[in-house]
């Protein structure tokens, strides 16, 4: 799937899409908020409605990614991350596209019921919200109490109180140029 994109199911965890989203456009990337559903309204795990660009009829799930840079996100919450692994179509979708060669990105319980679905997962190191992380560590994957981890094209946050560093880390890898820019304009001199 080609371009930077962030799948929202109802049940998402507010700050872990829309801080992403902010961090990524505030470097000046294109950024889509997708629906999973047939309409653009998505409500978020504290009630919030959102409305995406897009819902998940109108792009192009089979478009290969053209490499590292066309970004596949994923935020926690629930019951939205539990809606997002329960989306066939999505889910072949990010495995087609992890297998091209694009990047996954998954935060909070999203690691665990999301990116656990990709296969050869042995020796990637990751981060998740505690007590998500037992399918990829059944996988292989490696688990450690960070902020957010990159290992290759596999980027996951620990949690909504992580949720800059995320997108930090989603940032360094498309334009490490623009990481500090953002840090200074959000005040964040150190994360």
């Amino acid at each position: 799937m080609k371009g930077i994109n962030i799948f929202l199911a109802d049940g998402f965890e507010d700050i872990e899409a829309l801080a992403t989203n902010d961090v990524l456009r505030r470097a000046g990337l294109d950024v889509n908020l997708i629906s999973i559903y047939d309409e653009y309204s998505v409500e978020s795990s504290h009630g919030i409605t959102v409305e995406a660009g897009w819902t998940l009829d109108e792009v192009d799930l089979g478009a290969a990614p053209d490499g590292p840079s066309d970004v596949m996100i994923f935020p926690g919450g629930m019951p939205g991350t539990k809606n997002l692994a329960a989306c066939e179509p999505l889910m072949e979708a990010m495995k087609s596209h992890y297998a091209a060669g694009g990047t996954v990105a998954a935060i909070c319980a999203a690691p665990g019921l999301v990116i656990s679905q990709l296969d050869r997962l042995q020796g990637v190191e990751f981060t998740c919200f505690e007590g998500f992380q037992d399918a990829l560590v059944a996988k292989g994957a490696v688990f450690t109490p960070k902020s957010a981890v990159r290992c290759g094209r596999i980027i996951t946050g620990r949690s909504a109180g992580h949720a800059v560093s995320f997108g930090l880390e989603i940032l360094a890898l498309l334009r490490p140029e623009k990481v500090e820019e953002v840090k200074h304009a959000m005040y964040l001199w150190t994360v």
